[in-house]
Protein backbone atom coordinates (compact mmCIF):
# COMPACT_ATOMS: atom_id res chain seq x y z
CA UNK A 1 0.00 0.00 0.00
CA UNK A 2 3.14 2.32 0.53
CA UNK A 3 4.26 1.21 -2.86
CA UNK A 4 0.32 2.14 -4.46
CA UNK A 5 0.36 5.85 -2.30
CA UNK A 6 3.92 6.84 -2.97
CA UNK A 7 3.69 5.78 -7.03
CA UNK A 8 0.36 7.21 -7.75
CA UNK A 9 1.28 10.76 -5.74
CA UNK A 10 3.91 11.09 -7.34
CA UNK A 11 2.40 10.67 -10.59
CA UNK A 12 -0.46 13.44 -9.61
CA UNK A 13 2.42 15.64 -7.81
CA UNK A 14 3.89 15.78 -11.10
CA UNK A 15 1.41 16.93 -13.38
CA UNK A 16 -0.65 19.19 -11.12
CA UNK A 17 2.90 20.84 -9.74
CA UNK A 18 3.68 21.77 -14.01
CA UNK A 19 0.26 22.69 -14.52
CA UNK A 20 -1.32 24.01 -11.72
CA UNK A 21 1.68 26.25 -10.46
CA UNK A 22 2.01 27.63 -14.17
CA UNK A 23 -1.14 28.80 -13.81
CA UNK A 24 -1.50 30.55 -10.32
CA UNK A 25 1.95 31.83 -10.58
CA UNK A 26 1.92 32.65 -14.63
CA UNK A 27 -1.71 33.18 -15.96
CA UNK A 28 -3.58 34.21 -12.89
CA UNK A 29 -1.20 36.59 -11.67
CA UNK A 30 -0.79 37.61 -15.33
CA UNK A 31 -4.49 38.47 -14.97
CA UNK A 32 -4.46 39.90 -11.64
CA UNK A 33 -1.18 42.51 -12.98
CA UNK A 34 -3.37 43.23 -16.50
CA UNK A 35 -6.07 44.44 -14.17
CA UNK A 36 -6.38 46.54 -11.24
CA UNK A 37 -5.95 45.43 -7.64
CA UNK A 38 -10.09 46.66 -7.40
CA UNK A 39 -11.28 44.42 -9.89
CA UNK A 40 -9.48 41.00 -8.88
CA UNK A 41 -10.21 41.81 -5.27
CA UNK A 42 -14.09 42.10 -6.13
CA UNK A 43 -13.46 39.00 -8.89
CA UNK A 44 -11.55 37.29 -5.94
CA UNK A 45 -14.24 37.90 -3.14
CA UNK A 46 -17.36 37.11 -5.14
CA UNK A 47 -15.48 33.54 -6.65
CA UNK A 48 -15.22 32.92 -2.66
CA UNK A 49 -18.64 33.84 -2.02
CA UNK A 50 -19.94 31.14 -4.40
CA UNK A 51 -17.97 28.82 -2.64
CA UNK A 52 -18.89 29.39 0.50
CA UNK A 53 -22.02 28.00 -0.87
CA UNK A 54 -20.69 24.92 -2.14
CA UNK A 55 -22.24 22.50 0.05
CA UNK A 56 -25.62 22.96 -1.38
CA UNK A 57 -24.02 21.44 -4.18
CA UNK A 58 -22.66 19.02 -2.95
CA UNK A 59 -24.33 18.18 0.27
CA UNK A 60 -21.49 15.81 1.31
CA UNK A 61 -22.20 13.45 -2.03
CA UNK A 62 -18.50 13.51 -3.31
CA UNK A 63 -16.76 12.22 0.20
CA UNK A 64 -19.60 9.71 0.64
CA UNK A 65 -19.51 8.60 -2.96
CA UNK A 66 -15.67 8.12 -2.57
CA UNK A 67 -15.65 6.51 0.17
CA UNK A 68 -18.54 3.75 -0.59
CA UNK A 69 -17.00 3.09 -3.97
CA UNK A 70 -13.93 2.58 -2.97
CA UNK A 71 -14.80 -0.11 -0.15
CA UNK A 72 -18.13 -1.50 -2.56
CA UNK A 73 -17.14 -0.67 -6.35
CA UNK A 74 -20.17 -2.96 -7.48
CA UNK A 75 -22.22 0.16 -6.33
CA UNK A 76 -21.18 2.53 -8.95
CA UNK A 77 -23.89 1.87 -11.82
CA UNK A 78 -26.62 1.66 -9.15
CA UNK A 79 -25.58 5.16 -7.54
CA UNK A 80 -24.49 7.12 -10.80
CA UNK A 81 -27.96 6.71 -12.38
CA UNK A 82 -29.62 8.32 -9.34
CA UNK A 83 -26.75 10.89 -7.60
CA UNK A 84 -26.91 12.60 -11.13
CA UNK A 85 -30.49 13.90 -11.21
CA UNK A 86 -30.33 14.53 -7.81
CA UNK A 87 -27.68 16.64 -8.33
CA UNK A 88 -29.19 18.58 -11.04
CA UNK A 89 -31.61 19.92 -8.54
CA UNK A 90 -29.42 20.60 -5.56
CA UNK A 91 -27.58 22.98 -8.67
CA UNK A 92 -31.27 24.87 -9.21
CA UNK A 93 -31.35 25.54 -5.64
CA UNK A 94 -27.50 26.29 -5.13
CA UNK A 95 -27.85 29.14 -7.99
CA UNK A 96 -30.88 30.82 -6.59
CA UNK A 97 -29.58 30.87 -3.41
CA UNK A 98 -26.20 32.51 -4.18
CA UNK A 99 -27.44 35.26 -6.77
CA UNK A 100 -30.53 35.60 -3.82
CA UNK A 101 -28.14 36.15 -1.11
CA UNK A 102 -25.71 38.62 -3.51
CA UNK A 103 -28.84 40.58 -4.37
CA UNK A 104 -29.54 40.98 -0.22
CA UNK A 105 -25.59 41.56 -0.10
CA UNK A 106 -26.26 44.64 -2.63
CA UNK A 107 -24.34 43.58 -5.24
CA UNK A 108 -24.55 45.74 -8.32
CA UNK A 109 -26.09 44.52 -12.04
CA UNK A 110 -22.58 44.14 -13.43
CA UNK A 111 -21.55 41.74 -9.56
CA UNK A 112 -24.66 39.86 -9.91
CA UNK A 113 -23.85 38.92 -13.68
CA UNK A 114 -20.67 37.70 -12.64
CA UNK A 115 -21.95 35.59 -9.91
CA UNK A 116 -24.55 33.75 -12.12
CA UNK A 117 -21.80 33.19 -14.77
CA UNK A 118 -19.42 32.03 -11.60
CA UNK A 119 -22.56 29.61 -10.72
CA UNK A 120 -22.55 27.90 -13.46
CA UNK A 121 -19.10 26.99 -13.31
CA UNK A 122 -19.10 25.70 -9.68
CA UNK A 123 -21.95 24.25 -11.11
CA UNK A 124 -19.79 22.20 -13.42
CA UNK A 125 -16.93 21.90 -10.95
CA UNK A 126 -19.46 19.90 -8.64
CA UNK A 127 -20.09 17.11 -11.19
CA UNK A 128 -16.38 16.79 -12.38
CA UNK A 129 -15.70 16.83 -8.75
CA UNK A 130 -18.75 13.77 -8.25
CA UNK A 131 -17.07 11.80 -11.67
CA UNK A 132 -13.63 11.91 -10.23
CA UNK A 133 -15.14 10.76 -6.88
CA UNK A 134 -15.89 7.78 -8.76
CA UNK A 135 -12.78 7.69 -10.99
CA UNK A 136 -10.66 7.33 -7.52
CA UNK A 137 -12.95 5.00 -6.10
CA UNK A 138 -12.03 2.74 -8.84
CA UNK A 139 -8.40 3.46 -8.00
CA UNK A 140 -8.25 4.99 -11.17
CA UNK A 141 -5.48 7.47 -9.73
CA UNK A 142 -3.60 8.08 -13.02
CA UNK A 143 -6.79 8.78 -15.18
CA UNK A 144 -8.05 11.23 -12.27
CA UNK A 145 -4.58 12.85 -12.59
CA UNK A 146 -5.13 13.72 -16.06
CA UNK A 147 -8.99 15.31 -15.51
CA UNK A 148 -7.69 17.18 -12.66
CA UNK A 149 -5.37 19.27 -14.72
CA UNK A 150 -7.34 19.49 -17.52
CA UNK A 151 -9.15 22.28 -17.06
CA UNK A 152 -6.17 24.60 -16.07
CA UNK A 153 -4.20 23.49 -18.97
CA UNK A 154 -6.45 24.79 -21.40
CA UNK A 155 -7.08 27.82 -18.91
CA UNK A 156 -3.34 28.36 -19.65
CA UNK A 157 -3.64 28.16 -23.41
CA UNK A 158 -6.37 30.68 -23.85
CA UNK A 159 -5.41 33.19 -21.74
CA UNK A 160 -1.53 32.96 -22.44
CA UNK A 161 -2.98 33.77 -25.74
CA UNK A 162 -4.81 36.84 -24.59
CA UNK A 163 -2.28 38.25 -22.15
CA UNK A 164 1.08 37.55 -24.12
CA UNK A 165 -0.70 39.53 -27.26
CA UNK A 166 -0.03 42.91 -26.48
CA UNK A 167 -3.51 44.25 -28.37
CA UNK A 168 -5.60 41.93 -26.65
CA UNK A 169 -3.51 42.44 -23.25
CA UNK A 170 -4.51 45.91 -23.45
CA UNK A 171 -8.28 45.02 -23.79
CA UNK A 172 -8.37 42.55 -21.39
CA UNK A 173 -11.43 42.54 -18.16
CA UNK A 174 -12.01 40.42 -15.40
CA UNK A 175 -14.78 39.73 -17.18
CA UNK A 176 -13.27 37.77 -20.10
CA UNK A 177 -11.56 35.67 -17.12
CA UNK A 178 -15.14 34.72 -16.05
CA UNK A 179 -16.19 33.54 -19.22
CA UNK A 180 -12.99 31.49 -20.21
CA UNK A 181 -13.16 29.50 -16.89
CA UNK A 182 -16.82 28.62 -17.41
CA UNK A 183 -15.98 26.95 -21.23
CA UNK A 184 -12.80 25.15 -19.83
CA UNK A 185 -14.73 23.62 -17.13
CA UNK A 186 -17.30 22.79 -19.64
CA UNK A 187 -15.10 20.97 -21.64
CA UNK A 188 -13.42 19.03 -18.37
CA UNK A 189 -17.34 18.52 -17.27
CA UNK A 190 -18.15 16.76 -20.87
CA UNK A 191 -14.55 14.51 -20.38
CA UNK A 192 -15.01 13.46 -17.23
CA UNK A 193 -18.14 12.62 -18.35
CA UNK A 194 -17.54 10.08 -20.76
CA UNK A 195 -14.98 8.72 -18.69
CA UNK A 196 -17.28 7.41 -16.17
CA UNK A 197 -19.67 6.29 -18.64
CA UNK A 198 -17.18 3.87 -20.13
CA UNK A 199 -17.03 2.49 -16.34
CA UNK A 200 -20.95 2.41 -16.14
CA UNK A 201 -21.83 1.41 -19.69
CA UNK A 202 -25.73 3.02 -20.75
CA UNK A 203 -27.01 4.94 -16.95
CA UNK A 204 -30.96 5.53 -17.67
CA UNK A 205 -31.05 7.88 -14.82
CA UNK A 206 -33.78 7.35 -11.96
CA UNK A 207 -35.16 9.82 -9.73
CA UNK A 208 -36.06 7.70 -6.22
CA UNK A 209 -37.34 9.79 -3.29
CA UNK A 210 -36.42 6.72 -0.81
CA UNK A 211 -32.67 6.94 -2.19
CA UNK A 212 -32.21 10.55 -2.50
CA UNK A 213 -33.59 10.93 0.94
CA UNK A 214 -30.87 8.12 2.26
CA UNK A 215 -27.95 10.05 0.27
CA UNK A 216 -28.69 13.35 1.19
CA UNK A 217 -29.04 11.53 5.42
CA UNK A 218 -26.15 10.27 5.21
CA UNK A 219 -24.27 12.81 3.19
CA UNK A 220 -25.35 15.21 5.65
CA UNK A 221 -22.82 15.57 8.33
CA UNK A 222 -19.90 15.32 5.29
CA UNK A 223 -22.13 18.42 4.12
CA UNK A 224 -22.29 20.41 7.59
CA UNK A 225 -18.59 19.53 7.42
CA UNK A 226 -17.45 21.18 4.37
CA UNK A 227 -20.02 24.40 5.20
CA UNK A 228 -18.44 24.77 8.25
CA UNK A 229 -14.68 24.55 6.82
CA UNK A 230 -15.99 26.79 3.65
CA UNK A 231 -16.31 29.50 6.24
CA UNK A 232 -13.53 29.47 8.04
CA UNK A 233 -10.87 29.17 4.80
CA UNK A 234 -12.83 31.23 2.35
CA UNK A 235 -14.76 34.25 4.71
CA UNK A 236 -11.51 36.33 5.13
CA UNK A 237 -11.81 37.66 1.82
CA UNK A 238 -15.67 38.11 1.76
CA UNK A 239 -15.24 40.00 5.18
CA UNK A 240 -12.63 42.03 3.46
CA UNK A 241 -14.87 43.47 1.17
CA UNK A 242 -17.88 43.86 3.13
CA UNK A 243 -15.81 45.54 6.42
CA UNK A 244 -13.44 47.38 4.21
CA UNK A 245 -14.50 50.42 2.54
CA UNK A 246 -11.70 50.31 -0.15
CA UNK A 247 -13.63 48.60 -3.25
CA UNK A 248 -12.22 45.62 -3.05
CA UNK A 249 -8.34 46.48 -2.85
CA UNK A 250 -7.84 44.75 0.46
CA UNK A 251 -8.60 41.66 -0.76
CA UNK A 252 -6.96 42.18 -4.22
CA UNK A 253 -4.06 43.08 -1.80
CA UNK A 254 -4.80 39.78 0.21
CA UNK A 255 -5.19 37.42 -2.79
CA UNK A 256 -1.55 38.92 -3.55
CA UNK A 257 0.01 37.35 -1.10
CA UNK A 258 -2.60 33.73 -0.86
CA UNK A 259 -1.27 33.10 -3.96
CA UNK A 260 1.90 31.22 -3.75
CA UNK A 261 0.37 29.65 -0.40
CA UNK A 262 -2.75 28.69 -2.33
CA UNK A 263 -0.33 26.93 -5.42
CA UNK A 264 1.79 25.37 -1.87
CA UNK A 265 -1.73 24.04 -0.43
CA UNK A 266 -2.74 22.34 -3.98
CA UNK A 267 -0.04 20.10 -3.67
CA UNK A 268 -1.07 19.25 0.22
CA UNK A 269 -4.74 18.63 -1.30
CA UNK A 270 -3.34 16.11 -3.70
CA UNK A 271 -2.30 13.92 -0.54
CA UNK A 272 -5.71 13.71 0.30
CA UNK A 273 -7.49 12.66 -2.73
CA UNK A 274 -5.69 9.45 -2.56
CA UNK A 275 -5.55 9.53 0.99
CA UNK A 276 -9.14 9.48 1.01
CA UNK A 277 -9.93 6.14 -0.91
CA UNK A 278 -7.11 4.52 -0.04
CA UNK A 279 -7.39 5.22 4.11
CA UNK A 280 -11.16 4.32 3.65
CA UNK A 281 -10.28 0.99 1.57
CA UNK A 282 -7.04 -0.25 4.42
CA UNK A 283 -10.12 0.49 7.99
CA UNK A 284 -12.56 -1.98 5.72
CA UNK A 285 -9.67 -4.40 5.47
CA UNK A 286 -8.44 -4.06 8.83
CA UNK A 287 -4.88 -3.06 7.88
CA UNK A 288 -2.27 -1.02 9.69
CA UNK A 289 -2.37 2.43 8.40
CA UNK A 290 0.85 3.52 10.18
CA UNK A 291 3.29 3.29 6.88
CA UNK A 292 1.22 5.32 4.76
CA UNK A 293 0.79 7.74 7.38
CA UNK A 294 4.91 7.83 8.30
CA UNK A 295 5.19 8.44 4.59
CA UNK A 296 2.90 11.11 3.77
CA UNK A 297 3.99 13.18 6.97
CA UNK A 298 7.52 12.55 6.14
CA UNK A 299 6.92 14.10 2.89
CA UNK A 300 4.71 17.05 4.10
CA UNK A 301 7.29 17.54 7.17
CA UNK A 302 10.09 18.57 4.30
CA UNK A 303 7.91 20.39 1.84
CA UNK A 304 6.00 22.80 4.85
CA UNK A 305 9.18 23.42 6.60
CA UNK A 306 11.20 24.47 3.37
CA UNK A 307 8.09 26.39 1.77
CA UNK A 308 7.76 28.27 5.04
CA UNK A 309 11.57 29.48 5.72
CA UNK A 310 11.96 30.57 2.35
CA UNK A 311 8.59 32.26 2.39
CA UNK A 312 9.64 34.06 5.78
CA UNK A 313 13.46 34.96 4.94
CA UNK A 314 12.56 35.87 0.52
CA UNK A 315 8.45 37.15 0.84
CA UNK A 316 9.46 40.84 -0.72
CA UNK A 317 11.49 39.47 -3.02
CA UNK A 318 9.08 36.71 -4.55
CA UNK A 319 6.48 39.41 -4.32
CA UNK A 320 8.61 41.80 -6.33
CA UNK A 321 9.18 39.03 -8.84
CA UNK A 322 5.13 38.29 -9.07
CA UNK A 323 4.09 41.55 -8.85
CA UNK A 324 4.01 45.33 -9.73
CA UNK A 325 1.88 46.83 -7.31
CA UNK A 326 1.16 46.69 -4.35
CA UNK A 327 4.71 44.55 -3.37
CA UNK A 328 5.17 45.67 0.29
CA UNK A 329 1.22 45.23 1.66
CA UNK A 330 1.25 41.99 -0.34
CA UNK A 331 4.69 40.09 1.27
CA UNK A 332 3.52 40.92 4.70
CA UNK A 333 0.36 39.28 4.25
CA UNK A 334 2.20 36.26 2.07
CA UNK A 335 4.56 35.78 5.47
CA UNK A 336 1.92 35.54 7.69
CA UNK A 337 -0.59 33.26 5.43
CA UNK A 338 2.93 30.98 4.77
CA UNK A 339 2.53 29.56 8.52
CA UNK A 340 -1.16 28.56 7.23
CA UNK A 341 0.59 25.73 5.12
CA UNK A 342 1.94 23.75 8.08
CA UNK A 343 -1.78 23.16 9.77
CA UNK A 344 -3.52 23.05 6.40
CA UNK A 345 -0.60 19.92 5.22
CA UNK A 346 -1.52 18.30 8.83
CA UNK A 347 -5.13 18.75 8.14
CA UNK A 348 -4.79 17.04 5.04
CA UNK A 349 -3.53 13.70 6.79
CA UNK A 350 -5.52 13.68 9.84
CA UNK A 351 -8.97 15.13 8.52
CA UNK A 352 -8.75 12.85 5.41
CA UNK A 353 -8.15 9.65 7.89
CA UNK A 354 -10.86 11.00 10.08
CA UNK A 355 -13.06 11.20 7.16
CA UNK A 356 -12.18 8.36 6.05
CA UNK A 357 -13.43 6.31 9.31
CA UNK A 358 -16.66 8.25 9.43
CA UNK A 359 -16.06 10.41 12.36
CA UNK A 360 -17.80 13.06 10.97
CA UNK A 361 -19.17 13.62 14.82
CA UNK A 362 -15.63 14.76 15.76
CA UNK A 363 -14.97 16.39 12.74
CA UNK A 364 -18.45 18.66 12.55
CA UNK A 365 -17.32 19.89 16.06
CA UNK A 366 -13.88 20.71 15.57
CA UNK A 367 -14.88 22.69 12.19
CA UNK A 368 -17.85 24.89 13.85
CA UNK A 369 -15.63 25.62 16.40
CA UNK A 370 -12.95 26.96 13.73
CA UNK A 371 -16.42 29.30 12.30
CA UNK A 372 -17.13 30.88 15.29
CA UNK A 373 -13.47 31.86 15.95
CA UNK A 374 -13.08 33.10 11.89
CA UNK A 375 -16.19 35.52 12.06
CA UNK A 376 -15.46 36.47 15.55
CA UNK A 377 -11.66 37.20 14.94
CA UNK A 378 -12.25 38.83 11.54
CA UNK A 379 -14.80 41.01 13.21
CA UNK A 380 -11.89 42.12 15.28
CA UNK A 381 -8.98 42.31 13.46
CA UNK A 382 -10.11 42.99 9.79
CA UNK A 383 -11.25 47.02 11.09
CA UNK A 384 -7.89 46.94 13.08
CA UNK A 385 -5.03 46.02 10.69
CA UNK A 386 -7.36 44.85 6.99
CA UNK A 387 -5.46 42.38 5.04
CA UNK A 388 -3.19 41.29 7.86
CA UNK A 389 -5.92 41.13 10.49
CA UNK A 390 -7.67 38.57 7.81
CA UNK A 391 -4.47 36.81 7.46
CA UNK A 392 -3.28 36.57 11.58
CA UNK A 393 -7.10 35.46 11.99
CA UNK A 394 -6.69 32.36 9.33
CA UNK A 395 -3.46 31.81 11.09
CA UNK A 396 -4.83 31.14 14.26
CA UNK A 397 -7.91 29.17 13.47
CA UNK A 398 -5.90 26.92 11.06
CA UNK A 399 -3.51 25.76 13.43
CA UNK A 400 -6.12 25.51 16.72
CA UNK A 401 -8.46 23.46 14.22
CA UNK A 402 -5.11 21.35 12.88
CA UNK A 403 -3.87 20.24 16.08
CA UNK A 404 -7.74 19.32 17.35
CA UNK A 405 -7.87 16.85 14.41
CA UNK A 406 -4.23 15.52 15.01
CA UNK A 407 -5.15 15.04 18.41
CA UNK A 408 -8.36 13.24 17.95
CA UNK A 409 -7.17 11.29 14.74
CA UNK A 410 -4.06 9.87 16.79
CA UNK A 411 -6.43 9.09 19.84
CA UNK A 412 -9.33 7.38 17.90
CA UNK A 413 -6.65 5.18 16.02
CA UNK A 414 -4.44 4.19 19.30
CA UNK A 415 -1.44 5.60 17.23
CA UNK A 416 1.30 6.93 19.44
CA UNK A 417 4.77 8.55 18.86
CA UNK A 418 7.89 7.46 20.39
CA UNK A 419 9.26 10.44 22.53
CA UNK A 420 13.00 9.86 20.28
CA UNK A 421 11.38 10.08 17.41
CA UNK A 422 9.42 13.45 18.68
CA UNK A 423 12.80 14.81 19.42
CA UNK A 424 14.15 13.74 15.91
CA UNK A 425 11.63 15.56 14.47
CA UNK A 426 11.93 18.67 16.63
CA UNK A 427 16.05 18.66 16.06
CA UNK A 428 15.34 18.63 12.34
CA UNK A 429 13.01 21.48 12.67
CA UNK A 430 15.78 23.21 14.38
CA UNK A 431 18.28 22.39 11.76
CA UNK A 432 16.48 23.43 9.04
CA UNK A 433 16.12 26.69 10.71
CA UNK A 434 19.86 27.28 11.26
CA UNK A 435 20.41 26.39 7.95
CA UNK A 436 17.73 28.34 6.16
CA UNK A 437 19.05 31.82 8.53
CA UNK A 438 22.97 31.23 7.45
CA UNK A 439 22.22 30.72 3.82
CA UNK A 440 20.42 33.66 4.17
CA UNK A 441 22.82 35.56 6.13
CA UNK A 442 26.47 34.30 5.09
CA UNK A 443 25.81 33.13 1.29
CA UNK A 444 26.88 36.09 -1.06
CA UNK A 445 24.66 34.90 -4.31
CA UNK A 446 21.70 35.89 -5.91
CA UNK A 447 18.04 35.41 -3.65
CA UNK A 448 17.15 32.56 -5.99
CA UNK A 449 20.19 30.46 -5.76
CA UNK A 450 20.22 30.99 -2.25
CA UNK A 451 16.81 29.07 -2.03
CA UNK A 452 18.01 26.24 -4.47
CA UNK A 453 21.16 25.90 -2.07
CA UNK A 454 18.21 25.83 1.39
CA UNK A 455 15.90 23.35 -0.09
CA UNK A 456 18.96 20.98 -0.72
CA UNK A 457 20.27 21.74 2.56
CA UNK A 458 16.41 20.48 3.97
CA UNK A 459 16.37 17.22 1.55
CA UNK A 460 19.94 16.47 2.97
CA UNK A 461 19.00 17.09 6.50
CA UNK A 462 15.85 14.66 6.31
CA UNK A 463 18.33 11.96 5.01
CA UNK A 464 21.20 12.51 7.13
CA UNK A 465 18.54 12.78 10.66
CA UNK A 466 16.76 9.30 9.12
CA UNK A 467 13.46 11.54 8.41
CA UNK A 468 13.65 9.61 4.89
CA UNK A 469 16.15 6.88 4.62
CA UNK A 470 17.45 5.25 1.00
CA UNK A 471 16.27 1.83 2.11
CA UNK A 472 12.64 3.21 2.82
CA UNK A 473 12.80 5.10 -0.35
CA UNK A 474 13.83 2.02 -2.08
CA UNK A 475 11.19 -0.04 -0.63
CA UNK A 476 8.22 2.66 -1.65
CA UNK A 477 9.30 2.33 -5.17
CA UNK A 478 10.95 -1.16 -5.62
Amino acid sequence: MKKFFVTNLFFLLTLNILIKSFWILGIDRGVQNAVSAQDYGVYYALFNFTYLFNILLDFGIVNYNNRTIAQYSNLLKKYFARIVPLKIFLSIIYTLIVIVCGLFLGYDAWQTKMLFWMCLTQVLNSFIAYFRSNITGLMMFKTDSIISVLDRSLLILICSFMLWNPTLRAHFSIEYMVYIQFLTMFITFLVALIVCLRSTGFVKLKVNKAFDFMILRDGLPFAVLGLLMACYNRMDSVMLLSLVDDNGKSSGIYASGFRLVDSANMVSYLFSVILLPLFSKMIKENKSLNGVIGAAFHLLLILTLGFVSVSLLYSEELMMLLYDKHVEESASVYRLLSFCFIPISMTYIFGTLLTANGSLKYLNLVAGLGMLMNIGLNFVLIPLFQQDGAAITSLVVQTLTAILQAWLALKIFGIKFEWNYCLKILFYILVVGILSYTVFAFVNMDWIFKIIITLLLFVLAAFGLKIFSLKEIKSLLG
